[in-house]
């Protein structure tokens, strides 16, 4: 997708479980959890794509945000590698490079690393001799960019085809490096060239200057024998200068191709059985945008280069190139960044002499997640071409992959189907989640794909009805006494900016209407809440110095009193006359008895609690008026009430990273409490039926889902939870229950739902 770049950012660290299904063990403290997702489909950019040449249907995939996957073609689903990721590692699920081992099925290897930015760790290599399902760590001494300019580009990381041990990998600002043991350990090719890390490899143009270095390795499997490294070997940078380099000695030595074409980067590079290999070209590394590129045929026998490009040169790119493994004269390239005309993909069954659009003549099967109809492809920055079946054919949108089921079809003239190839895929991120009593039981707001409205959760529902479709959907809340009356704020795209936009819905999600008028400022959607009696609306724009209050859907609108702007707005779910707000930077927290009209500091203790902490959160329990709860993840958890008092804190839940309540325990009237966080340090997801008192950890160590922040619990499903984050959709899980037994000639009987 066009990604919103801030949302992305901001929403760093998340990893929710796509796909498969996967239960905790009950051991000790430990309640046995299924995980499954919400099933929404794609819904990110995934950058590229990989065949292994040797085994038929083993094909993996990679994404920015959302670690990697391999296809199930047993189950026609993919399954995530790498959801045992946890919060501390977060930065590892961006994945910047994926390599296959080509004499070795088993052997997979991902570059890891969402970004080079002063906050963000090294990168690592990680490892696998077992496809996936379990890997070993290397780390490196420099960051990666799995969420940065030039993540379509690739691949960077490769593997010596003759020499399994040996592996070459292209970082964005260090140079080239090669590892002998696969992958445990690496050092620096200090004889390639100094383009790889001068100022020409760096994005001129971008929102924050990236470098990108060299964005692919290529061996040459035509010379060497199996054992033994392989002489020849390319790489390429990204820069409009010289930027192709060749080795024949197996990589110690380094020398530029003669004849290459300068003034544009180069971004993939693919060789065709013949030997030939076929480049794509574009001015920038994208994938946010390119103004101008090329396709380029090199033979390297010939020492020959020809400009294939299939359009004359306009103001977009080329971002994409393949080969048929099966026919060397089958070439497939894709358009990038064409946002006019939209982008295309051309094939050519000559080697590139001649070409024919294919998206023009195309069918497209989007029965599994209705909301792509509202999408056409783009962001196209990797194609695949099965190498045992050559109707097959893939490739990455910025929302997902389509797949082909008849492509040799149009070589003869018909029209090309595809579906899109995203079961299990999951790789929205979420930014706010409501459960409410009534009517659907989620309903989301999502980062770039707005929102939708689940009334089954393992069916892809249509985008959030008109108005219109928001870009990004940032906030969503519900009447707690009048739920099917529900509130959303979002931002749309526009040639001047975004612009702030909100709605409500009086059928619980099914319609919306927009409000009547907004306040006109601001720079994204904030927080937006709704009073329990639906009869009040504040709205805190983000960029805004003001909050603002309605109590007719926007038909008029006033300023809040004591309040600065960019505070996080919440109501509670009793007392239709309280909100609360709370602001991150300093932790003041605030209540307003009035309807939104005023705001007065919260003091005394729990008041105190939030200042000073880190990323402090404020909670409202669905339980009891002015009920309150604070979070940190630094700090224990605090229960407290808008008079400033503590009334209980759990010292065992050490920090907190996402709060939610759920149904209560059956016999129970206090909500179930879900936290992901650290109890006693350690981190996991936990749950509480005694009001904190004590807690058993969900997760374990194979589900971790990185760093989750936005969590709620199920009103209706006693131990049911939602959560999401950066990358992996939204998870539900559900508890697994021990058996239902009644023992007659016992006092004891153990009921469905209750632990024996």
């Amino acid at each position: 997708m066009k990604a919103s770049a801030w949302a992305r950012h901001l929403a760093l660290g998340a990893l929710l479980l796509a796909g498969t299904l996967g239960a905790s063990a009950a051991t000790g403290d430990q309640m046995a959890y299924r995980w499954r997702n919400v099933v929404i489909g794609g819904g990110g950019f995934v950058p590229g794509l990989v065949f292994h040449a040797s085994e038929k249907g083993l094909l993996y995939v990679r994404t920015d945000i959302g670690g990697a996957y391999r296809w199930d073609a047993s189950s026609a689903r993919w399954a995530s590698l790498t959801d045992w990721i946890g919060a501390a590692d977060v930065n590892l699920l961006g994945i910047d490079s994926l390599a296959v081992d080509p004499s070795d099925a088993n052997r997979i290897y991902l570059a890891a690393g969402t970004y080079t930015a002063d906050f963000a760790p090294n990168g690592a290599i990680l490892r696998s001799s077992d496809r996936g399902r379990t890997f070993a760590r290397s780390d490196l001494p420099f960051k990666l960019g799995g969420n940065e300019l030039g993540r379509g580009n690739g691949e960077r990381l490769a593997v010596d085809p003759h020499d399994g041990r040996v592996l070459f990998f292209g970082s964005r600002g260090a140079g080239l490096w090669r590892s002998e043991d696969r992958g445990a350990s690496w050092s620096n090719v200090k004889s390639f060239p100094d383009a790889a890390t001068s100022a020409g490899a760096s994005a001129a143009n971008a929102w924050r200057r990236q470098a990108i270095g060299i964005v692919f390795v290529e061996f040459d499997p035509a010379n060497g024998k199996s054992g033994q490294p392989t002489p020849t070997l390319y790489a390429g940078v990204s820069t409009r200068e010289t930027s192709l380099f060749r080795s024949t000695d197996a990589g110690r030595t380094w020398t530029a191709v003669p004849g290459q074409p300068i003034g544009l980067r180069p971004n993939h590079m693919a060789r065709a059985g013949d030997g030939t290999f076929y480049l794509s070209y574009g001015d920038e590394p994208g994938p946010d945008s390119m103004h101008d590129g090329a396709v380029w045929k090199y033979e390297p026998a010939a020492q020959r280069w020809t400009n294939i490009t299939p359009l004359p040169r306009g103001f977009f790119g080329w971002g994409a190139v393949a080969v048929d493994p099966r026919n060397p004269q089958l070439v497939m390239a894709a358009t990038f960044a064409r946002y006019d005309l939209g982008d295309e993909l051309f094939r050519s069954r000559d080697g590139g002499a001649h070409w024919q659009p294919v998206l023009a003549r195309s069918r497209f099967d989007n029965d599994g997640a209705p909301w792509v109809a509202a999408h056409r492809p783009h962001w196209i920055a990797s194609i695949a071409i099965d190498p045992f079946d050559s109707d097959r054919v893939l490739f990455v949108t910025g929302y997902g992959i389509w797949a082909s089921t008849n492509m040799l079809g149009f070589d003869q003239g018909s029209t090309v189907n595809w579906r899109f190839e995203d079961r299990g895929l999951e790789e929205t991120v979420a930014l706010d989640l409501i459960s409410p009593p009534q009517g659907a039981p989620l309903l989301s707001a999502l980062g770039d794909l707005d929102g939708f409205r689940h009334d089954d959760l393992d069916v892809a529902p249509p985008h959030f009805d008109i108005p219109q479709r928001y870009s990004n959907g940032e906030s969503i809340d519900f009447a707690a006494h009048k739920p099917e009356l529900i509130v959303r704020a979002g931002r749309t795209r526009n040639p001047a900016g975004g612009v702030v936009r909100a709605a409500f819905s009086i059928d619980g999600g099914r319609s919306w209407q927009a409000f009547a008028s907004e306040p006109g400022e601001g720079e994204g959607a904030g927080s937006i809440a709704i009073a329990a009696d639906a009869e009040t609306v504040v709205w805190a724009p983000s960029g805004s110095k003001r909050v603002f209050l309605t109590r007719d859907f926007g038909r008029h609108w006033a300023a809040a009193d004591g309040l600065e702007g960019g505070e996080h707005v919440l109501a509670d779910r009793v007392d239709a006359s309280r909100f609360y707000a709370s602001a991150a930077r300093s932790g003041k927290l605030y209540v307003s008895r009035d309807r939104g009209a005023h705001f007065a500091p919260i003091g005394g203790a729990f008041g105190d609690a939030a200042r000073g902490a880190a990323g402090p959160r404020l909670y409202v329990s669905p339980a009891a008026a002015g009920l309150l709860w604070i979070a940190a993840r630094n700090r224990a958890l605090m229960r407290g009430d808008a008079d400033g008092r503590i009334t209980a804190t759990m010292a065992s839940i050490t920090g907190v990273d996402a709060l939610g309540f759920g149904k209560a325990a059956p016999g129970k009237t206090a909500p179930t409490l879900f936290v992901a966080g650290r109890r006693k340090g350690e981190q996991g997801i936990f749950r509480s039926t005694d009001e904190g008192a004590s807690w058993q950890r969900i997760d374990d160590a194979g589900h971790r889902y990185g760093r989750i922040d936005h969590l709620v619990g199920d009103p209706r499903v006693f131990g049911r939870l939602y959560f999401g984050a950066a990358g992996r959709g939204i998870v539900y899980g559900d508890p697994v229950e021990p058996p239902c037994t009644a023992t007659r000639n016992s006092t004891t009987t153990t009921r469905c739902g209750e632990k024996p």
